[in-house]
């Protein structure tokens, strides 16, 4: 019997994960479950298929894979069609 993998989570570690989940709640339109008063603190952002799970750093920096290795992604997020998600990219205004 073979097993296929089905899904992944990206983890961000971050200072703040209530400002973050913010972010991601109000500019991408993920809903924010959050998880504070369990023995590792975190929220969790779902939008559709997608899972991201905030964790706090208690105090350390976040140094990102670019600034870390001299490339790469800290996460990449795909979608069926790139039209739809140009789209709907663009209407966020992210910053």
């Amino acid at each position: 019997m073979k097993y296929h993998l089905l899904e992944s989570h990206c983890i961000f570690p971050t200072p703040d994960i209530i400002k973050i989940a913010n972010f991601y709640k109000h500019k991408m339109g993920f809903k924010a479950v959050q998880y504070m008063d369990a023995n590792e603190p975190h929220i969790c952002l779902y939008r559709d298929k997608t899972e991201i799970i905030l964790t706090k750093t208690n105090g350390q920096k976040v140094i990102p894979n670019r600034e870390l290795y001299g490339y790469g992604y800290d996460a990449y997020l795909s979608q069926k069609t790139k039209k739809n998600f140009k789209k709907s990219s663009s209407t966020l205004m992210l910053k």
